[in-house]
Order: structure tokens, then C-alpha cells, then sequence
């Protein structure tokens, strides 16, 4: 199967961009693929509880079922650090501990590695 590198820049101000690339994702992971999610900029807000509690996009569905069924699936998720630090998030910010701060060397590194990457 191929990997696929989902890279979201949108935040809580784009629910349906951002729990569209929520959903792409985890449908690549039920078909099979590796899939790897790489939050920057406002999308790091994404990964605070309040905004997976309530984030529902129009037509896009529930972030919070799509992070779920994705952390359930084995997806891996990455929240930019220098995006993180510009908005006050800390690593005790991030939901269930599921993502890992990561610098722009891991997104070039990611993109290198991933077979496609889809970006919101």
C-alpha cells in the first residue's frame, strides 16, 4: 500500500477544510494505507480537546470521531513546534498525548518519504 503525508495549515476558523483532511486521512488508513497527518500553522489548534470535542465540518463530519477512528487505525500525527509555540500550545496541550511536537526538518522528511501528500 502506498503512504500517503496529510498536511494541514487551516484551523478551527475552516471546520470543514480542516475535518476534511481529517476524514481523507482516515479513510486512506481504512483502505490500507500508512498515513501520516502533519499540523501546522492555525491547524495546531486542531489538536487542543475543546476544538476535537466541538469541530464538526459542513458535510466533512465530527473531528472527533475522524481523530479517533485515525488514532485507532495506527495514524501517525505531527504538530509543527514553531507553529505550537506562536499560539501557546505545549505538548500537555495536545489531545490523549496522541501527536508529537516536530520540527520543519520532519515535515521535509515526511514529504520526502510519503508516496503523495494532500495539503488543507
Amino acid at each position: 500500500m502506498a503512504k500517503l503525508l496529510v498536511h494541514i495549515t487551516c484551523g478551527p476558523e475552516n471546520p470543514t477544510k480542516a475535518a476534511l483532511g481529517f476524514l481523507v486521512a482516515r479513510t486512506a488508513l481504512s483502505e490500507g494505507h500508512e498515513v501520516n497527518l502533519f499540523l501546522a500553522g492555525d491547524g495546531v489548534q486542531l489538536m487542543r480537546s475543546a476544538v476535537l470535542d466541538t469541530l464538526v465540518g459542513l458535510g466533512t463530519g465530527s473531528l472527533r470521531e475522524h481523530f479517533d477512528a485515525i488514532v485507532a487505525a495506527n495514524g501517525q500525527f505531527y504538530v509543527s513546534g514553531k507553529s505550537s509555540q506562536g499560539r501557546g500550545i505545549t505538548a500537555s496541550d495536545l489531545d490523549d498525548k496522541s501527536a508529537t511536537m516536530a520540527m520543519p526538518d520532519k515535515l521535509v522528511a515526511l514529504a520526502l518519504a510519503a508516496n503523495t501528500t494532500i495539503t488543507y
